[in-house]
């Protein structure tokens, strides 16, 4: 099996995120999700390179079922972490 590396897009490469609505790159996808990769990223970079094959040969049984085994927390639970991460960074526990 080729390395992984060798068969992921350039950085260079960007598409349009369906989560976040900009342009970005693979390695941005690869680690998302708190070191890990954006539950959609395969439904994103299909088009574009095996990218199943480079998921497989790169993460864990473990990290791999973290990912794409677990159910997605409702948006609302997501927002709600998201604002606590910020208020702890800023210090700001209101």
């Amino acid at each position: 099996m080729p390395k992984p590396d060798r068969i992921s897009p350039r950085d260079d490469f960007r598409i349009r995120c369906r989560k976040l609505g900009h342009l970005i790159h693979f390695p941005y996808c690869r680690l998302e999700n708190s070191g890990l990769p954006c539950p959609r990223i395969m439904d994103c970079w299909y088009e574009f390179f095996p990218v199943e094959e480079f998921l497989r040969a790169e993460l864990t049984e473990t990290e791999w079922r973290e990912v794409f085994d677990t159910p997605p927390k409702p948006k609302v639970l997501s927002l709600v972490e998201l604002i606590e991460q910020a208020q702890r960074k800023t210090g700001n526990q209101e």
